[in-house]
C-alpha cells in the first residue's frame, strides 16, 4: 500500500490533496496543528475510502514540530512514498514596518519546514528507488510581491534543483504553482480579495487533482488551468523592470484589511495572531 504524508492537511489545498490521494487508495499521514480537525478528516477519509489514516499534530514553525514530522518521514519501518509540503501562511506584501517575529515565523513555515521535511524524506525514497515529493509553491513566486513571493520563489527553485539531482533515481520532485484558489487562506488572513474577478479563481480540488496527475507524469512544474499556464509564461518571461513597474502602480491592499489580527489599521500583528493564521 502506498503511503503519503501531507502537511497543511486540515484545510484548503492540503485537504484536497488528502482527498485525492485517499481516493487513489493511499494510506495517509495528515500533519497540521489542529488535531481535532485532523481527526475528523481522518475518520471521514478512512470510512469513505477504506484507507489507514494517521494524525500527526505538529506546528511546523517550531523545531519540535519539524522534528516530529521529519522523524515520521525518515522511519524506515513505516516508509512514506509521497510527501506533500502544503502548510502555509499569508500576510500582505508589505515588509517595511512589519513585525520581524511574524516574518521569521512565516519564513520558518514556508521555507525551513519544506527544506527539513524534504531532507528527511528524500534519502529513504532514493534508497527504495521510488517516491514523489510535491512542494506547493505559488504563481506569486514569479513576481516581486514581498517576502511571501520571495519564499515561494525559493520553493519553486529548490524543487527544480532537487528534480535535477533526483534524475535517474526513481524519485520525482514537483513544484505546484497555483494562482488564487478558493480556500480559507484569504479569509483567515483577513485579506480583501473583493477586487479579484471570478475568472481568476481556482478550486482546491482541481489544483490537487492536476498536481497529482502532473507529479505522476514526472513534471517538475505544475500550473492548474490554461489561464494560469499563460500567466505563468508571461510572468516568467516578462522583463523584470516592466513587471516591477506594473506592480508599483497597481492598487495596494486596503489598510487594515489584509492582515487578520490587526485590530487597528496599520497595527502590528502579534506572533500569537500569526499562529492563528497559519494555514495548516
Amino acid at each position: 500500500m502506498t503511503s503519503s504524508l501531507i502537511t497543511g492537511a486540515s484545510a484548503g489545498i492540503g485537504r484536497a490533496f488528502a482527498e485525492v490521494l485517499a481516493t487513489a487508495g493511499h494510506d495517509l499521514v495528515l500533519v497540521a496543528r489542529d488535531e481535532a480537525r485532523l481527526t475528523r478528516l481522518a475518520e471521514q477519509l478512512a470510512a469513505q475510502h477504506g484507507v489507514v489514516v494517521e494524525v500527526l499534530a505538529a506546528d511546523l514553525t517550531t523545531d519540535r514540530g519539524c522534528a516530529t514530522a521529519s522523524g515520521r518521514l525518515s522511519d524506515a519501518g513505516q516508509p512514506i512514498d509521497v510527501l506533500v509540503n502544503c502548510a502555509g501562511a499569508g500576510l500582505t506584501d508589505r515588509f517595511v514596518g512589519a513585525s520581524l517575529v511574524e516574518e521569521e515565523l512565516r519564513l520558518d513555515l514556508l521555507v525551513r519546514a519544506v527544506l527539513r521535511l524534504t531532507h528527511a524524506a528524500a534519502p529513504g525514497m532514493v534508497a527504495r528507488g521510488h517516491g514523489r515529493i510535491i512542494n506547493v509553491s505559488s504563481a506569486a513566486g514569479w513576481a516581486p510581491v514581498g517576502t511571501y513571493g520571495a519564499a515561494k520563489a525559493w520553493v519553486t527553485t529548490f524543487t527544480e534543483g532537487l528534480a535535477i539531482e533526483l534524475t535517474g533515481t526513481g524519485v520525482s520532485a514537483t513544484a505546484v504553482c497555483p494562482g488564487f484558489t478558493r480556500t480559507e487562506f484569504h479569509a483567515r488572513a483577513g485579506m480583501d480579495v473583493t477586487g479579484i474577478p471570478d475568472w481568476a479563481w481556482l478550486d482546491a480540488p482541481r489544483v490537487a487533482e492536476e498536481a497529482w496527475a502532473d507529479a505522476q507524469k514526472g513534471r517538475v512544474i505544475s500550473v492548474a488551468s490554461k489561464r494560469y499556464a499563460v500567466l505563468a509564461l508571461v510572468l516568467r518571461h516578462l522583463p523584470r523592470s516592466v513587471l516591477r513597474h506594473a506592480l508599483t502602480v497597481a492598487p495596494r491592499p486596503r489598510p487594515g484589511a489584509a492582515v487578520a489580527g490587526a485590530a487597528v489599521a496599520g497595527a502590528p500583528m502579534s506572533a500569537q495572531a500569526l499562529r492563528v493564521n497559519v494555514y495548516e
